[in-house]
């Protein structure tokens, strides 16, 4: 490989580094029934670096009756029953989406912040409108709505708690690249640029 050929492959590799970030998806699937969410996925059981406030509880069916039906991931959805019911991703995100299902009559804002706990600065923002059962009536929250948002910045948090009672399924976030990631990419590509023009 010569030194020209070697300079643009590190040049491209380099462009398209930010692509390395990956989604994190948190299906809601794991944690048990009225449970709080909390450090279920930030590592006491699944590792994902997610971590919940204690108001966001977990929700599966029982025998009580379904509470939801028709959510994009079967098992568990998450439910909103107070203000303490952030979302915390320390390591930093540019994009997050859900599903979501909810019977309130007024609109719920759900903020998205640089900060973590809901502060810093509003980066972006959800609304969430009555939707629960549109064009169904097999459960309280048989109807659910797909909603994404991007925004400049870097993101730590979003802030549920507005939406008391909604019920929230599949939530993705783009995480930003790891610094370690990029310094290993660069120091990759280094040595490769270095055999390169010892051999040519």
């Amino acid at each position: 490989m010569n030194f020209k050929l070697a300079s643009l492959l590190a040049a491209g590799f380099i462009v398209s580094a930010p692509t390395f970030a990956a989604d994190v998806l948190v299906d809601f699937d794991g944690p048990a029934s009225f449970d709080s969410i909390g450090e279920y996925y930030n590592g006491a059981v699944e590792a994902l670096g997610v971590s919940f406030g204690l108001d966001a509880l977990a929700i599966q069916n029982d025998k009580l009756g379904p509470y939801f039906s028709n959510s994009p991931s079967p098992v568990g959805v998450m439910t909103v029953v107070g203000a303490d019911a952030t979302m915390n991703f320390a390591m930093g995100f540019t994009g997050a989406s859900f599903s979501y299902s909810t019977a309130e009559a007024e609109p719920a804002i759900i903020g998205v912040y640089s900060g973590l706990n809901g502060t810093g600065t509003l980066l972006s923002a959800f609304v969430l409108v009555n939707n629960a059962q549109i064009g169904c009536s097999d459960s309280p929250y048989c109807n659910w709505n797909f909603t994404s948002t991007s925004f400049n910045g870097v993101a730590k948090s979003i802030a549920f708690g507005s939406a008391v009672n909604a019920g929230i399924d599949n939530l993705t976030i783009s995480a930003v690249p790891e610094p370690t990631q990029a310094l290993l990419l660069s120091l990759g590509l280094a040595a490769v640029l270095i055999g390169a023009r010892r051999k040519s």
